[in-house]
């Protein structure tokens, strides 16, 4: 088991996927740093507009208790790709989903020019729904799938 591990990511709407990806996260480590994107950042990389930031960290933490995670976590603006992973000596691994794991090599190539130790990688496989096909934030968007997945057409 890990102390500290580090995940991020919008959290915009909280489907199996995320789910999944926090699951593992809090199976493996005694406290889970978690990366939220902020509100200006999610205007750079995300092609639709999200809601407030406080109302997506107010929806985690309720996902967060109602899992019985209390006091196992530390919600942290993610304001770039990085947040705290290429500085924070106390982070010993990430987890991240397939389409993450590119990000998570490039901060381990950052940490080791900075003289820091490389974090371990647990990469989650992404979940699927009914027609085999990820899950994604923007399939739910558009209608196609409803939060775990299930067809909508």
């Amino acid at each position: 088991m890990y102390k500290k591990v580090v995940l991020g990511g919008t959290f915009d709407v909280i489907h199996k996927g995320h789910r999944v990806l926090l699951k593992r996260a809090f199976d493996l480590s005694k406290i889970v740093s978690i990366g939220l994107t902020t509100e200006n950042f999610a205007k750079k990389v995300k092609s639709y507009s999200v809601i407030s930031y406080a109302k997506r960290k107010r929806i985690l933490e309720n996902l967060l208790k109602k899992e019985g995670w209390n006091n196992k976590y530390e919600i942290l603006p993610l304001s770039d790709p990085y947040g705290i992973t290429t500085s924070a000596e106390d982070i010993e691994a990430i987890v991240v989903s397939e389409e993450t794991l590119p990000r998570a090599r490039e901060i381990n190539a950052i940490r080791r020019r900075k003289k820091l130790y490389p974090l371990d990688i647990i990469c989650v496989g992404m979940a699927l729904s009914d027609d085999k096909k990820p899950i994604t934030t923007t399939r739910i968007r558009e209608g196609e799938i409803d939060l775990d997945g299930h067809s909508l057409k």
